[in-house]
């Protein structure tokens, strides 16, 4: 099973906090975010939202990601899906970023650059997802995006929440394949 990190930094912490860095890892359920710079609502546009589904379901293709649930709103998106191979994480990312960064600033009255990264060059977060447990919680706060922004009453409502994989089936898929990554603590199950 490959897995490797990386990290804009290089030490293990940066400024007294541990830092951020992506991991790649082979056969695992991931939950992807991203934010636009400023939080600006660069996806208010309907338009806009149909580049990201787009370029979202061309690259998540081309880069093995199975997506379970995603849910794009005005100035962020979450997903949730499987990944076969760790490294197609990095080139899935800058491909899809950078595409929909192009295409919706020439639809924006002015350009948005830069486009996702919000603070320190961070342009999306990942992490890979520990068990059962974090997918059921993660796929149901995937899922309900719409209503805690207020957006619709009823995520079924908002057609920018789009489930590919039902949970149970997601889970029990997951399971199946060993694709969690149990091995590793996650600082919130402590408490």
């Amino acid at each position: 099973m490959g897995f490797r990190s990386s990290s804009l930094s290089g030490g293990e912490h940066y400024k007294g906090r541990h830092r951020f860095e992506h991991w790649y890892r082979d056969n695992t359920v991931y939950f992807i975010t991203a934010r636009c710079r400023g939080r600006f609502p660069a996806f208010a546009d309907e338009g806009c939202k149909q580049i990201f589904w787009v370029k979202f379901d061309e690259y998540a293709a081309a880069h093995g990601f199975v997506p379970w649930i995603t849910s794009l709103l005005d100035n962020h998106y979450h997903t949730i899906g499987y990944l076969k191979a760790g490294e197609n994480l990095g080139p899935m990312m800058r491909k899809l970023h950078g595409s929909v960064a192009k295409l919706v600033n020439d639809r924006l009255p002015h350009r948005l650059t830069p486009f996702w990264y919000d603070t320190g060059k961070q342009g999306y977060f990942d992490g890979c997802l520990r068990d059962e447990t974090q997918g059921d919680r993660t796929y149901r706060y995937v899922q309900r995006q719409s209503v805690r922004h207020g957006l619709a009453t009823d995520w079924r409502a908002y057609p920018h929440t789009r489930v590919n994989v039902d949970k149970d089936r997601a889970i029990a898929r997951a399971n199946h394949l060993n694709a969690w990554m149990r091995n590793v603590r996650y600082k919130r199950y402590d408490a």
